[in-house]
């Protein structure tokens, strides 16, 4: 019971924040799943599990009237299912999408719930009601706050146990295929978001990118950092001719003193 109230009360609290806050993407699994590592005393596994969902969930962003699976409720309950049954980031990766997008119609449900109040909100804006207005946003904000508190807190409440039985029930078999596709969910998460931006001017780019981590066995970071240093060159180097910086800043300043003039 404990266990279920506080996951809920993250999930609620995170998408206020989320919201009132202005999107500081408090509701990204890096952030979700570590303050639900933190709630149920495994943050090391918090961490490590919102990382892995990051990759995964890194292209689903609202655009317009399309929904994505929320993120929030998969890697909340995913996570805190996760912990709980003691299977770690396996059992969170195969778990946190089919989650996310069960979660998805109950958002779609509360959103036309929501457009039920813009008639009111009309009304509200023509009589220059700003306190009925601001009244109204908080309102429908708290109502689908307490939607996410109410998915959290009955997943946990109903689902920990029943989960826990039907993870221990699976063959050794079916459990080592869950968890060789947890490997490839993140690499297929990324190749999602990679795949718009491929083309035939930066598939070189990836192919280094490639042999960096296959053939020298490099870490992550001197890649990203060696990305930095690629980037900023052939941004400010390459892209401004023969001169590189100080011809563009030589340019810059002659087209200032042609417009003094």
């Amino acid at each position: 019971m404990q266990i279920a109230f506080l996951v809920g009360l993250v999930l609620g609290m995170l998408w206020f924040l989320e919201k009132i806050l202005g999107t500081p993407m408090v509701i990204r699994p890096i952030v979700v799943s570590s303050v639900i590592g933190i709630v149920l005393g495994d943050v090391k596994t918090g961490v490590m599990i919102g990382a892995s969902l990051e990759l995964i969930f890194m292209g689903a962003i609202q655009i317009g009237g399309a929904v994505p699976p929320d993120v929030l409720v998969g890697a909340g309950l995913g996570t805190a299912f996760a912990i709980s049954t003691g299977e770690g980031s396996e059992v969170a990766l195969a778990l946190a999408l089919p989650i996310a997008i069960l979660a998805q119609s109950l958002k779609v449900i509360v959103f036309i719930v929501r457009s039920w109040f813009m008639d009111f909100a009309v009304k509200l804006a023509e009589n220059a009601n700003i306190k009925g207005l601001v009244t109204l946003n908080i309102g429908g904000l708290l109502l689908q706050s307490l939607m996410y508190f109410v998915v959290g807190f009955t997943a946990i409440l109903f689902g920990s146990t029943a989960v826990e039985a039907f993870v221990n029930s699976i063959p050794a078999v079916i459990m080592s295929g869950l968890k060789a596709a947890g490997g490839l969910l993140p690499a297929v998460g990324f190749a999602l978001l990679l795949q718009p931006m491929m083309d035939m001017k930066n598939i070189l780019y990836f192919l280094l990118g490639f042999i960096f981590v296959s053939y020298m066995n490099l870490p992550i970071l001197a890649i990203t950092i060696m990305g930095l240093v690629l980037a900023f060159i052939i941004t400010y180097e390459m892209d401004k001719g023969p001169g590189g910086l100080k011809a563009s800043n030589a340019i810059d300043d002659d087209m200032e003193g042609l417009f003094d003039d």
